[in-house]
């Protein structure tokens, strides 16, 4: 049986930054990886342009259940650690909006980039290697299709549920409860949302239609662009807003941010009269939504006709439009998973079960989930980083 000094589930973007910190500190390391190539969820990551990080990231924008966990791992590697990497491989990158650094080119090259430093670090990594048991004496032994090795330290970065066609699997939940860690409720997040009934009539024919908007949810609000589906509605804003959204809960919609919709609508009355509604509307709205809202909330008459209370009710709607989802679009479209392994479980600062020494969890598996765009990204670096530190 070969041994190893840590033995790392998962080619991702936490297990080969783990891979390399471990590597780094002279610690024989073997990545196990079940598909046939590495990194595959960075590769579609971002349009295929990975948005590998964020300017902004702080604790405050990670859900947890205790959302101080995430603080330690950040800390100790941040967003300008990752991006001092990213240059010193010469990749060109930008800000894209709200902090969210992409590649100039593609996001094989954060791949490659990765690989370069685990095969500086000394890293083997054996693709095509399922995992069929785990088990541990006084070492982790790791039976895969290929024989058994053998680990002082195992650590876990296999990822959650989102985006099965992937290859994601519960493998990292289902690995820890055997360990004895408690794993949190999971479910989809960063994930369209859906409706039904007359929403859904209202939304369905809009579908492709995107306008810049603030989106609500409980006590979080999230300014950026909203997208109707033909199954609802999608984009940043809203995708934001289903991490904090649970069933039954409203969502609210200003679709006229910072603007007086009444006011708008009565000065498009007294200004020109004889204009249909929905084209004074169009000129606030995208086309079809306000030919869409104006069927369904004045009546087919020249705005001149149409009293000053129906146009503050609809002005009203439009700075807060309160609307209840029926449900998201699962696991398949979600972009994470939101919880997993307990965070009371693991060690803030090393990652390590406290229960399980030389058993590390990191990345999508552990109770820590970022905003849209690169936040996601850097707790994989972070933790990543974090386990190897101890691992």
């Amino acid at each position: 049986m070969e041994s190893f000094d840590v033995v790392v589930l998962g080619a991702g973007a936490a297990g080969l930054m783990c891979a390399i910190r471990a590597g780094q500190r002279g610690r024989r390391v073997l990545v196990l990886e079940h598909a046939e190539a590495p990194g595959k969820k960075i590769l579609i990551s971002g349009g295929g342009r990975c948005n590998f990080t964020n300017l902004g990231c702080v604790p405050e924008r990670f859900l947890s259940a205790n959302p101080h966990f995430a603080r330690s791992a950040l800390a100790r590697y941040t967003q300008h650690d990752f991006i001092a990497l990213v240059r010193r491989h010469g990749i060109g990158f930008h800000e894209k909006t709200l902090g969210q650094l992409f590649c100039d080119g593609s996001a094989r090259q954060v791949v490659a980039m990765l690989l370069a430093e685990c095969a500086a670090a000394g890293v083997e990594i054996r693709l095509g290697a399922q995992v069929t048991d785990v088990a541990r004496a006084e070492r982790f032994r790791i039976a895969t299709g290929r024989g058994e090795v053998s680990a002082a330290s195992l650590v876990v970065a296999t990822g959650g549920l989102s985006i099965p066609k992937m290859g994601a699997t519960g493998f990292a939940h289902d690995l820890a409860r055997r360990f004895g860690l408690a794993v949190t409720e999971t479910r989809p997040g960063l994930v369209p949302l859906t409706f039904e009934g007359e929403l859904l009539e209202l939304m369905r024919p809009l579908s492709g239609v995107a306008l810049g908007a603030v989106a609500r949810c409980g006590r979080v609000a999230f300014p950026e662009a909203v997208l109707f589906t033909h199954r609802g509605l999608s984009g940043p804003a809203v995708l934001q807003a289903s991490s904090y959204w649970r069933e039954g809960q409203p969502l609210i919609l200003d679709l006229l941010p910072g603007r007086d919709a009444a006011s708008l609508l009565l000065g498009g009355k007294r200004g020109r009269p004889k204009a249909e509604a929905r084209t004074v509307l169009a000129e606030l709205l995208p086309q079809r939504l306000a030919a869409a809202l104006a069927a369904l909330h004045l009546p087919p008459r020249a705005i001149g006709e149409i009293g000053d209370e129906a146009l503050r009710r609809l002005g009203a709607q439009l700075g807060r439009w309160e609307i209840t989802p029926s449900g998201t679009e699962g696991y398949a479209k979600a972009e994470v998973t939101l919880g997993g392994v307990d965070t009371a479980a693991l060690d803030q600062r090393t990652l390590m079960a406290k229960a399980v020494p030389g058993l590390f969890v990191v990345g999508e598996a552990v109770d820590v989930t970022g905003w849209l765009g690169g936040y996601n990204f850097q707790w994989a670096w972070s933790s990543g980083w974090a386990a190897g530190e101890a691992a």
